[in-house]
């Protein structure tokens, strides 16, 4: 079994065990994320777009209030023991609405759909962030080339697997009981990651200040049990002070204002089609299923070798160039058709190769910056471009610009990001090889 696992993922056999360990971990986090993301999706939509678009800024909010906290658990524990507290605090505050639905159910009206909206929003960024902060936390660069787009498949599988678990027994069990299935993943998915912590042990150094990217890094103490320490504040300090991470920090603001135009425009163009609810729930099926099952294609057979063959760049420039083009047929066409190519196109260039290859960004910055600089530009940073993207799209809309004026929008973006794609992988490169010059360390 091994022999085909490693000519399709490029894995080397003593990598097979941790390697399976991280796909299990992200299959648990997404099988819990989608399990109960119709239940978001419905709550959100009661009230209308513009109701969601201020619920898109509640959730910067709530990220912006939690990242400090988050920031504490980093710089006072030891990794194993914030992983695990940020999942079982998600998988209680999930007992407590599902409490809320069982037992107190005349309690859960607009309000509390709107909370739920809001709270499901932050669980989702910071349960993923979590996840791949550990996985750059314990890969190498060259390692993550060739691995991340295989352990992106395990979180695609559970991205499938969780709505088929509620599609299929939500008549059987009942919506509140989803969410116990929700909170046994989240209590599987610690197992996992004390499972890649035990398999793929860490790097057993930070990288000071002081040192220069050529300088060998050997190891001294075991890191898997010390203390990150600093600041909670040190995430933002780190993104000011580093141009690498503001580059980051840059592309993933374009990535989410142009996933919020999709998203809005898959919204506006299915109300517009029809106002059945279960005509309407069809139509974001066929976009799902489509959309996952690309992103499944890409992740088993291509994703690993781009990264590995072509680089970093290439695989990063892909999903502006896909942007474009489908934006484009989407102004051209304005058909049903153009729409579900274009999300699906996009989310499986996303999923299956622009995250994995974002995510190898990461491997070359210290410890310390994996987990609280990378927490502020996956989850506040990202929350930021989803309510520029959603208060931009709505001001087009309420001035009469349609798809075209969009699509007009979206090129001149698109050429920027491309670019800051471009540079962010040159700048990867020269901090990881042994000749970097020292002003190309990020922080």
């Amino acid at each position: 079994m091994s022999s085909p696992l490693q000519r399709l993922a490029n894995v080397r056999r003593n990598e097979i065990p941790a390697l399976i360990a991280s796909v299990a971990f992200f299959f648990c986090v997404l099988s819990a994320l989608m399990v109960v993301r119709p239940a978001r999706e419905a709550l959100g939509m009661r009230s209308g777009l513009d109701t969601v678009r201020w619920l898109f800024v509640g959730t910067a909010v709530v990220t912006l209030a939690v990242n400090p906290v988050f920031g504490f658990l980093v710089a006072n524990y030891r990794r194993m023991a914030f992983i695990a507290a940020t999942y079982l605090f998600f998988a209680a505050s999930l007992l407590v609405f599902w409490w809320l639905l069982v037992f107190s159910p005349e309690r859960t009206g607009e309000i509390s759909g709107r909370v739920f909206y809001v709270w499901f929003s932050v669980f989702n960024l910071f349960s993923t962030m979590v996840f791949w902060a550990v996985m750059v936390d314990r890969f190498s660069l060259e390692q993550s080339k060739r691995l991340f787009g295989v352990v992106a498949l395990g979180g695609t599988l559970g991205a499938m697997f969780g709505p088929w678990l509620a599609w299929t027994y939500v008549e059987r069990v009942g919506t509140a009981n989803l969410i116990l299935v929700a909170v046994g993943f989240l209590v599987l998915a610690v197992v996992a990651a004390a499972a890649v912590a035990r398999l793929q042990p860490a790097g057993r150094v930070e990288i000071p200040d002081s040192v220069e990217p050529s300088d060998p890094l050997e190891p001294t103490v075991p890191a898997d049990r010390e203390v990150i320490g600093g600041s909670a504040w040190e995430g933002f300090v780190s993104l000011m002070r580093s141009p690498y991470l503001l580059g980051i920090c840059l592309f993933v603001l374009i990535m989410a204002i142009m996933a919020t135009f999709i998203y809005f425009t898959r919204l506006k163009l299915v109300s517009a089609m029809t106002d059945v609810v279960d005509q309407q729930t069809g139509l974001f099926a066929q976009l799902d299923f489509w959309t996952q099952f690309a992103t499944f294609m890409l992740q088993l057979f291509i994703t690993g070798h781009i990264m590995k063959r072509l680089g970093v760049g290439v695989a990063m420039v892909l999903l502006p160039v896909t942007v474009s083009l489908g934006f484009i047929g989407l102004a051209l066409t304005g058909t049903f058709t153009s729409m579900i190519l274009l999300e699906a196109a996009f989310k499986a260039m996303q999923r299956g190769i622009t995250r994995p290859a974002r995510e190898t960004l990461f491997t070359v910055i210290s410890r310390e910056d994996k987990y609280k600089a990378k927490g502020v530009i996956d989850t506040f940073v990202y929350r930021t471009g989803d309510v520029t993207g959603a208060w931009t799209e709505g001001f087009l809309g309420k001035l009469g610009g349609g798809v075209l004026t969009l699509t007009a929008l979206v090129i001149p973006m698109a050429v920027v990001w491309a670019g800051l794609s471009l540079w962010l992988a040159r700048t990867q490169g020269r901090i990881a090889a042994p000749e970097a010059p020292a002003e190309a360390q990020p922080v």
